[in-house]
């Protein structure tokens, strides 16, 4: 496609102009073909100066989530066969998980500029607004059983949060079990899906779910998140989208090589940035809700706590309310 051809060669010599005339040549397209091109690139969000004489130089690229935009920040050699750039779609993990009963193979990966309908814990809804966040799923099909995967969630979030780190400079923490958090407020979230067989109880697939808030201001939350939610932006903290989407593909193809091995550096790094633990937390459980306090984590990510009564326990699932964040305050 003559687009992609002028792009790279435009890429590969940054700060050069490159007339019309020596681009079709080198290329071996048509001089209609060469302006077409430039011009899909600048609709693309791309700025391409253009001077008499002098040609055609690229000077600056969009903060889009497209192939050739992540692409770049990937190591070289990387593979990643399967990396689908969706414009706009439900959400990143039901598309998966259509793909995945369609036979897509294991590393596919989905990102979004936009979801009509994220997803996260529980069924609630994960806001993302287009051209503000980096929304990413990955499709895996690991060779071991249930048991086995249990410490994907909390995997996930020590990923993100080294994802994170490594594009924007600051380390989230993260509130158990899987919300990122930044200045006490949700960064992003997690989200885990995992089919089986029906015939034999083993995995048939496992989906792991990002959503990071990069771009938007403090006034564009809704009013229903408003006092929860943050972003990088909102921090005072700089991300390329691309770039960050490049960092979560790298960090959880990690994950998934990690997976049926040794996951204790994993669980370090979770203990580490656990900003529950040592803090007064309320148990939420469907029958009612309780006092503790939290402790450790344990090597399956499960969330220790001591009890009212003096009783240790460990929590594997419900809901965690920590004190001094998200409104609790009593």
């Amino acid at each position: 496609m003559s687009r992609e051809k002028v792009y790279a060669l435009l890429r590969e010599h940054p700060g050069e102009f490159f007339s019309g005339e020596e681009i079709s040549r080198r290329l071996g397209v048509s001089r209609a073909a060469v302006w077409k091109a430039i011009d899909s690139l600048r609709r693309d969000g791309y700025t391409i100066d253009a001077r008499k004489s002098q040609g055609y130089c690229l000077t600056g690229s969009p903060d889009a989530l497209v192939e050739r935009e992540i692409r770049r920040y990937l190591p070289e050699g990387f593979a990643c066969p399967e990396l689908r750039c969706l414009p706009e779609v439900d959400s990143t993990n039901s598309y998966l998980k259509r793909e995945a009963l369609a036979g897509a193979p294991h590393g596919t990966i989905a990102v979004t500029n936009c979801q009509t309908a994220g997803r996260g814990r529980m069924s609630r809804r994960f806001q993302s607004p287009p051209d503000c966040g980096v929304y990413l799923s990955i499709l895996l099909r690991p060779k071991l059983p249930p048991a086995e995967l249990m410490g994907a969630t909390g995997m996930a979030a020590v990923a993100v949060c080294d994802a994170v780190e490594k594009v924007a400079g600051i380390r989230p923490g993260i509130k158990w079990t899987n919300d990122l958090i930044l200045g006490e407020r949700k960064l992003g979230g997690i989200l885990t899906e995992m089919a089986l067989e029906g015939e034999t109880g083993q995995t048939e697939f496992l989906i792991i779910g990002a959503g990071v808030n990069v771009r938007q201001k403090p006034e564009a939350f809704p009013p229903e998140v408003a006092q929860v939610a943050t972003s990088l932006a909102a921090q005072g903290y700089e991300a390329s989208r691309p770039a960050l989407a490049a960092a979560l593909i790298e960090a959880f193809y990690r994950l998934g090589e990690d997976l049926g091995s040794d996951i204790s550096p994993w669980v370090a790094a979770y203990r580490r940035d656990c900003v529950t633990l040592g803090k007064d937390v309320r148990l939420l459980w469907t029958e009612g809700q309780e006092r503790a306090k939290a402790l450790d984590v344990d090597e399956q990510f499960g969330l220790v706590v001591r009890r009212e009564d003096g009783s240790e326990t460990t929590v594997r699932t419900g809901e965690v309310s920590v004190r001094g964040m998200y409104g609790y305050v009593e």
